[in-house]
């Protein structure tokens, strides 16, 4: 099956199912910041087993390490999974989760009474998020590796909460990598795009978002976000995609050093669209309804009406298409706009784009 036959589902869940219990410590003040948190680990690739035994420890130990740093996130209506990013109570995890909350309940895999949370900052466009436990007790902060040094083949294992279900694993390997990949819109934002997503075997299902996709060496090189959904045959099992480690702690460490994201590095041509149909309720291109001033586009002469049809010779049918081809581009980058005039005119002009605000 195609991918362009896909929907691609974001993987939070009802929040129903949720099967934890325990006690823990008692809280801290709201938004207290400790002058001794430690920064997010980073780490080296350990040497990989050959042997079936051998492999089956890593597993093991793979799991015993990194599970502590995997938390499960309930707003009331949904509930997803987190990472935990340091050890001043900050946890790592997708924007679809947190939605439009502000407060959650927080609770380790290893157990515990649910902890409150809030919002620190959300990342709709690229579907991330920081949210900060008031009891900071106890947490383990998660390893982060280097996405980009990834390879197709690698083991990979994915933690989190699929239907309530704490502290979950599923294993498998990197499929592909360099995927930009659209979901589906959400509570909270729009429709996010990942660029450089990575594309992975191991199952995700509702409540895996947020989680830790995890090398043999312990370490998190990615954050499950998307499953593909075939709209003939349900949910594709082995297809999904998770937002690269790298990308995730560049903008873990934006939110929390200045409340919000202050540099995307993603490109954006400086308009509001939304997909053009015709008479029959064919997708025929993206209509450019507002346009930024002293932007890219305007500068260009976009105007609103116009239908954007193509972005350096690639067709733009849907607002969804011309995000995924941003997502491959830089701002500062030129791109080749076509148009279509509202008097059916076409043209083509050059855009020099701009840089992508964190609100969209």
């Amino acid at each position: 099956m195609q991918l362009s036959r896909k929907v691609l589902r974001t993987v939070a869940a009802p929040a129903v199912a949720v099967l934890v219990a325990g006690g823990c410590a008692p809280g801290t003040t709201p938004g207290e910041t400790s002058p001794t948190a430690t920064p997010p680990k980073t780490g080296t690739a350990a040497p990989l087993p050959t042997r079936p035994l051998e492999l089956e420890t890593a597993y093991e130990q793979v799991i015993k390490r990194v599970l502590p740093s995997i938390v499960q996130i309930t707003t009331g209506q949904a509930l997803g999974s987190g990472i935990v990013y340091d050890t001043d109570g900050h946890i790592l995890t997708n924007a679809h989760v947190v939605g439009a909350a502000t407060d959650f309940q927080v609770t380790l895999a290893t157990g515990g009474k649910p902890r409150k949370a809030r919002l620190v900052s959300s990342y709709p466009p690229g579907d991330l998020a920081i949210i900060q436990v008031e009891n900071k007790n106890g947490l383990t902060p998660a390893t982060f590796g280097r996405s980009a040094n990834l390879k197709v083949g690698q083991i990979v294992l994915a933690m989190g909460n699929p239907l309530g279900f704490s502290g979950s694993v599923t294993q498998g390997i990197v499929s592909a990598l360099g995927r930009t990949v659209t979901g589906e819109r959400h509570a909270g934002g729009g429709a996010a795009t990942i660029a450089s997503a990575i594309q992975t075997s191991a199952p995700i299902n509702p409540g895996n978002s947020g989680g830790a996709l995890v090398d043999l060496s312990g370490q998190v090189i990615g954050i499950p976000t998307l499953a593909a959904v075939d709209p003939n045959q349900g949910t594709a099992p082995g297809l999904g995609f998770a937002i690269p480690s790298d990308t995730a702690t560049d903008i873990a460490r934006q939110i929390i050093h200045y409340g919000r994201v202050v540099n995307s590095h993603r490109a954006a041509l400086g308009v509001r669209v939304g997909t053009a149909v015709d008479a029959a309720g064919n997708p025929v291109g993206v209509a450019v309804g507002s346009v930024s001033p002293g932007g890219g586009a305007a500068k260009a002469g976009i105007r609103p009406g116009d239908v954007i049809v193509k972005v350096n010779g690639t067709s733009t049918p849907t607002a969804g298409a011309l995000s995924q081809i941003l997502a491959t581009l830089k701002p500062g980058d030129k791109a080749r706009v076509e148009l279509t005039q509202p008097d059916g005119t076409r043209s083509t002009v050059t855009v020099v784009l701009s840089e992508l605000p964190a609100g969209g």
